[in-house]
């Protein structure tokens, strides 16, 4: 086995160039299935940890989806609100520990408007139960403060002290805007690679205080209440778009489930965060079977790529394969030549594959983060990606089996003889 490993050792040295092209192949190939595989999972554990550390969210009646869908990623609208009667009752549950209500239904500039109280920012989660944390500034406190996303900020230039104006209603043509009420930024939030990125928070009052002069989504003719005036007013919320719950005991969320929608006050539903995710993964997770699918093709291509490269190298060995047969070499010894070569072959080739996984991840990271809010992390290899890399060393050395096969067919006369 020794002299075998030394022939090997000493026939790849001499055709290292050929062979250093063969190991980048099967390197590169390695960075595509792990970069492809880790892109898929970091996808999904991103989309299942949009909130977490938050045991229900509440609603009025409606499909569980929707409810997550306006609540968490401030798509579509609520069918009904939900009155602040209710945010008190559910409150003073003795099962609950702390309630986030959220009022959505304004915009800037194709961002959502979120007003909320500022328990937001000490028990909102998301990630693994990580809190919100400000790039700069501070959270609201006067009532025309605004915090806004890390992608507010970057794609429309915001800073501290910044001031902004709201528009009614979502979407980005701001037809009803609340100009006589401009809000200064206070803070900029540090991206989460949530729709928390995408969102400027205000508090409930100054929802109130835009909206003193409106009147079912329409503004009263002849009204005008200016800023400096508004404090006048009751600025106590009437009713909000859904409310983060927390509870005490994590044991208790069904019987707090069961207490909301059987609540006589007005129908109201109670959804855990985790499962509704799951429910509407299960509808967008199509995204996930296409990078399956070119998970598979990538492989496919990687080991074509292989058997190709070595099946070309052959060519230039006739003469040395035909020497070591006309030595007494038989199929067992070129075959197992073969094979050692090409598992050191496949072996260095996967290994800086997994070097060039983990700096690429390292470096793109920070770049994917910014550009598209999808969050790689440097972390243990998952169990599928165990598997690929041990698919492709199995597979590769497999794969050096055929070509040798089939240089044992080649006659001694076809390699010891010179070609015209």
């Amino acid at each position: 086995m020794k002299a075998l490993f030394s022939i090997a050792w000493r026939s790849a040295w001499n055709r290292r160039f050929t062979l250093a092209l063969t190991v980048f192949s099967i390197a590169l190939s390695t960075f595509l299935l792990l970069g492809v595989e880790r892109i898929r999972t970091e996808l999904r554990e991103n989309f299942a940890s949009s909130v977490s550390g938050t045991d229900l969210i509440v609603g009025a009646r409606t499909g569980s989806t929707q409810l997550l869908l306006y609540s968490v990623f401030r798509i579509g609208a609520a069918t009904n609100n939900i009155s602040w009667k209710s945010v008190q009752a559910l409150s003073e549950h003795p099962g609950v520990d702390w309630v986030v209500p959220l009022s959505l239904g304004d915009s800037h500039r194709g961002f959502a408007v979120l007003a909320t109280s500022t328990d937001y920012f000490t028990h909102f989660r998301y990630g693994d139960k990580q809190t919100l944390k400000l790039r700069e500034g501070k959270p609201f406190s006067e009532l025309f403060d605004a915090v806004v996303g890390a992608e507010v900020a970057d794609k429309l230039g915001y800073h501290v002290g910044q001031k902004i104006t709201l528009a009614h209603g979502s979407g980005e043509l701001n037809v009803a805007e609340h100009a006589d009420k401009p809000f200064t930024v206070v803070g900029v939030l540090a991206r989460t690679g949530t729709p928390v990125d995408r969102t400027v928070h205000i508090g409930l009052a100054a929802m109130e205080a835009i909206h003193l002069e409106w009147v079912g989504g329409a503004p009263m003719p002849g009204v005008h209440i200016p800023a400096e005036q508004v404090r006048k007013f009751d600025l106590t919320p009437k009713n909000v778009t859904a409310a983060l719950v927390g509870l005490k005991n994590r044991a208790a969320v069904f019987g707090v489930q069961r207490w909301i929608s059987t609540y006589t006050g007005e129908p109201l539903m109670a959804i855990l965060p985790g499962v509704a995710l799951d429910e509407l993964w299960s509808v967008i997770g199509i995204g996930e079977n296409a990078l399956l699918l070119m998970s598979a093709l990538v492989a496919l291509v990687s080991l074509a790529g292989l058997v190709s490269v070595v099946m070309a190298g052959l060519n230039e060995r006739r003469r040395e394969l035909a020497v070591l047969r006309a030595v007494g070499a038989g199929l067992r010894h070129v075959l197992a030549l073969l094979a050692l070569e090409g598992a050191m072959v496949t072996v260095l080739g996967v290994a800086f594959g997994v070097v060039m996984a983990v700096l690429g991840i390292a470096l793109l990271s920070p770049w994917l983060q910014a550009q598209f809010g999808l969050t790689l992390s440097l972390s243990e290899p998952t169990l599928n990606e165990w598997l690929l890399m041990a698919s492709l060393l199995v597979a590769g050395w497999l794969a050096s089996l055929l070509p040798g096969i089939r240089a044992y067919r080649l006659s001694l006369a076809d390699g010891l003889s010179p070609r015209i």
